[in-house]
């Protein structure tokens, strides 16, 4: 909740990036996401400070327990008052979508340790990555990935339904944290598996389908040893 429209897109824009987030309603002023707390119970919250008729720390202290906060804002002055109101987390305006990722993780975590919602349940809802793809968000379920290449600031992500890859402006960093560490593990600078896909192991190569990926030096000793060799 953000009363001020760009602040909203980006907000809007990183919800829709973030695999285990889904976005459920955005507004401008406190008096119409009261309505909508009212009626969906909403687990997470975004809240700018400075809004109009209710400020955000005052909108704080009204809602229903079970939302948890995430507070937005320009002034770091706010920032202990935020923890008094039991928020997660607060960011401070302008921050990128790294900071956000780092705070939307904090609580998946924070649901997961109180079993209010298992991260499990969480992830269930959507099983797969937005990615930025021809001006255009593309939802890639994870079972539908085979690999992923990194080329400087973009991807190619790999996968078994589409003869060409999906080439995004991301970072293969930036997207190595956004994907479950239960399926995906990086064996190279420039590669990210799907451990599931592996056909056959030789030496310093892996092979998934018919395409033969080097393993680095560096990842070997992880990669075997999630393997279980």
């Amino acid at each position: 909740m953000d009363d001020e429209p760009l602040a909203l897109s980006l907000l809007e824009s990183y919800v829709q990036k973030t695999s285990f987030l889904r976005l459920t309603g955005k507004y401008s002023n406190a008096l119409s996401a009261m309505k909508h707390l009212a009626e969906e119970k909403v687990d997470l919250l975004f809240l700018d400070i400075q809004m109009p008729e209710v400020n955000g720390m005052e909108f704080a202290r009204i809602i229903n327990d079970h939302t948890r906060i995430i507070f937005t804002t320009a002034f770091s002055e706010y920032a202990l008052e935020g923890y008094k109101v039991s928020a997660l987390d607060y960011l401070l305006k302008p921050f990128s979508f790294t900071d956000f990722l780092t705070a939307a993780k904090k609580a998946l975590n924070w649901f997961e340790m109180t079993e209010k919602r298992p991260v499990a349940e969480a992830l269930q809802e959507s099983a797969g990555i937005f990615v930025k793809s021809d001006y255009k968000l593309l939802h890639v379920l994870y079972d539908d990935i085979l690999y992923i290449e990194g080329l400087k600031d973009y991807v190619k992500i790999y996968t078994g339904n589409q003869s060409k890859p999906i080439l995004s402006l991301i970072s293969l960093k930036m997207l190595e944290e956004e994907l479950p560490s239960d399926r995906f593990i990086r064996i190279h600078r420039s590669y990210i598996i799907h451990k599931n896909k592996i056909s056959s192991i030789n030496k310093r190569r892996i092979l998934i389908g018919e395409k033969q990926i080097p393993m680095g030096e560096t990842y070997r000793k992880q990669f075997m040893s999630v393997i279980g060799q």
